[in-house]
């Protein structure tokens, strides 16, 4: 009815993740940048799944 008991598609939790991920890298590159190298490398993984599993569909 209200979308209220959907579930989330395996896709829609990457892309949540990903932006979580890229935004706390965001922060992080001005004041650690080293770790926020290693959450963009992160983010990048991420988005390559979530490629993957759009080519599959």
């Amino acid at each position: 009815m209200f979308g209220i008991f959907k579930k989330k598609t395996e896709k829609e939790k990457l892309l949540v993740l990903y932006k979580k991920t890229k935004e706390r890298a965001f922060l992080l590159s001005k004041t650690n940048r080293t770790e926020s190298d290693k959450l963009e490398k992160e983010a990048n993984d991420i988005l390559e799944k979530i490629d993957k599993i759009e080519g599959k569909s």
